[in-house]
Formats: structure tokens, sequence, C-alpha cells
């Protein structure tokens, strides 16, 4: 890689939500972003909920949302890899993402490196391990996919909102060292191996946080309140806004 590429890290966009105009609004300032960072990027990966619901027919995708997908069609063309990693909102990938759109499509955390620095991506769910593990049942997707799209889009519509308006407080606030639950699983990930960056999106505030050991977990935040993204290069990782005043509300810290 040349020393002036960057790779870019966004992750939870929840398309869909909650309004068709509010959200139409988010994916153009997306598509705004994406097409800003073009030049210098040599990699990009999205942490998962791009949609706040996504489900795969066998010949039927969610309607709407052309702008993004299209400028990552466009972004894949012009030979930048791009990842993604489903969450918990968009999980029924099948395929449509790697053939239409040529994005390699990960269902767990990966390991990297890159720049000399090795790297644990995901999205972070890692609570909602049961459930992960019931709606990717073959028969549980098969029979979602009976239903009619208007009934079953809809119910996952009506319960997806019901998971984000219980989860929007403390999303909000930063609950200490001992009660991050990303915060711990990476500083017991962190004994055991070198890892220099836990990146993960799911928690939807933007978080830098620094062990003893140097290595550094980073939450990505979301592109509803804050719109940040982490930034990788030759030289540092840098979690930041699209927005300059929104920095100040990045979460930095330290191992006490």
């Amino acid at each position: 890689m040349a020393t002036d590429q960057k790779i870019y890290f966004l992750s939870d966009f929840h398309l869909g939500t909650p309004t068709i105009e509010i959200s139409l609004a988010r994916e153009r300032k997306l598509v705004a972003f994406l097409t800003e960072i073009k030049p210098l990027a040599c990699e990009i990966f999205i942490l998962g909920d791009m949609f706040d619901f996504w489900y795969e027919y066998r010949t039927v995708v969610p309607k709407g949302y052309t702008r993004i997908l299209g400028k990552l069609a466009e972004l894949t063309d012009a030979g930048i890899p791009i990842h993604f990693f489903v969450g918990n909102h968009d999980m029924w990938m099948r395929g449509y993402f790697e053939k239409e759109l040529n994005i390699t499509v990960y269902h767990e955390p990966k390991s990297f490196e890159r720049f000399g620095k090795k790297l644990l991506v995901g999205h972070g769910d890692f609570k909602y391990k049961f459930m992960k593990t019931v709606f990717r049942n073959p028969l549980c997707q098969w029979l979602f996919g009976i239903v009619p799209p208007a009934i079953g889009v809809g119910m996952a519509n009506y319960f997806s909102r019901k998971s984000r308006a219980a989860a929007s407080l403390i999303e909000k606030k930063f609950l200490g060292e001992e009660n991050e639950w990303l915060i711990s699983y990476s500083k017991e990930r962190s004994a055991k191996e070198r890892i220099d960056y836990f990146i993960f999106g799911h928690r939807h505030l933007p978080i830098d946080f620094t062990f003893k050991n140097g290595s550094r977990y980073i939450n990505l935040g979301d592109w509803i309140f804050y719109s940040t993204y982490g930034m990788l290069d030759a030289n540092s990782f840098k979690l930041t806004s699209a927005y300059p005043a929104l920095e100040s509300k990045i979460i930095v810290a330290c191992q006490s």
C-alpha cells in the first residue's frame, strides 16, 4: 500500500429509519462522504447495520437504497475493495452483495493485517449469539421467505423499531470501563494475543479506548447522530466525524 493511502471504517447507517425522508437525507450524506474519500481510499470496511432491516428473497431485495448501492458498486468497479460485516439488523445476506456489488460479506469477526498492524474487525453484536443462530437457520430463513413481503417486511420493521427504541437511552451514555462489554471482550482477547486495534460497530457511541498494553478498542459510533468513521493509514488510526462540530462527542479514555 502507498503511504498516502487510507483505509476507512464505517458502521450503523440504519437506512430506512425512522422515516423515508430522514433516511433519504442520511443516505445522500453517506454518498457524498464516499464520493469525497474515493481518491485516497484503498479499502473500505462497513461493519453492519447498513439497513434497519434487510432480507434477500430469492428474486427480490428490499425497495429503495439505490443511491448507496449504486455508489458502492461504483467504488468496487473502480478497484476499491469493500468488506461488509453483517449486523443484527441485516444478517440475512444471501449473495446479492457478492454477485451484484462485488463486496465481500462476513458473518463473523475476522482478523486482518494492514500497514503492519493487526486488526480484529466485526459488527460487535456478540450478545445476540442465540438470536443469530436461530435467524441463520436455513429452515427459519425459508419460513420467513414464504411469508408475503408486505407482511414479513412490515413485521420486521415493527420489531426493528421497537429494538432501536429500547436501546436508544443506553447508546447515548458511556457506561464506564467495567460495564462496556465490548471493552471487556477486547481486554480479555488482548491478554491472549497481540491485536493493535479492535474495531466494532453496534454500540452506536463513538469510543476510542486504549489499554495499558497499547491496544485500542474503537467503536465507530453511527451515522444517525455522530457521522463518525475510522481512518487507518501508515502512521495511525483516527476516529473522527465527517462534521467537525461533532468530534467533541467522541469518548476518548484509557484503561485505569
